[in-house]
């Protein structure tokens, strides 16, 4: 499983771009098109909703109750779609900052003398074992933007196991020169 960044209020109106929904449906939806990323959480998707809503970008445009639990039903506005196109107007930034948990685990285990080898031997086996769960074949009748997505989380893995090697060899070279 992958996490990344995404602003949450243009996430929930790119979804609410697609046609008016409610909090469950976007979570669905969210999960669907992003299925190996961390599932967005119910409390989030409201919240979200609502500064939406208290900032004019998205409206109420109905309350539903179908039997069940009552489901306010959200719609972008002109100013959520304006927002919604500077967003996609502004490259995202490059995440290679070095401060993913991968990277400050087997720093802070290196500075701390914390059995780093088997830090990133566990680091390597456990993103060996996320590559295997993810099934990049093209896709074929499949979503593709499910698809990048997990292209996207291959690609990050294969990454950080060249990484994890490469401090493998650095450790193995230190240890060496220190014996």
């Amino acid at each position: 499983m992958y996490s990344f960044f995404m602003p949450l209020a243009e996430l929930h109106l790119a979804l609410l771009s697609l046609r008016p929904a409610h909090g469950y449906d976007l979570k669905r939806e969210y999960d669907a098109s992003f299925p190996n990323a961390r599932p967005l959480p119910f409390s989030q998707v409201y919240s979200t909703l609502g500064r939406l809503v208290r900032d004019g970008l998205a409206e109420v445009i109905e309350t539903r109750s179908e039997g069940g639990p009552e489901r306010i039903v959200y719609a972008i506005t002109d100013a959520g779609r304006e927002q919604l196109r500077n967003w996609f107007a502004e490259p995202a930034p490059p995440t290679a900052t070095g401060a993913e948990d991968l990277v400050r685990k087997v720093i802070l285990a290196l500075r701390t003398g914390d059995c780093v080898s088997s830090v990133v031997a566990g680091q390597r086996v456990a993103h060996l074992r996320a590559m295997q769960t993810l099934s990049t074949a093209p896709p074929d009748g499949d979503d593709l933007g499910a698809w990048l997505a997990r292209r996207y989380a291959a690609l990050h893995l294969e990454a950080d196991l060249r990484w994890l090697d490469g401090a493998a060899t650095a450790l193995d070279a230190a240890a060496s020169t220190t014996s």
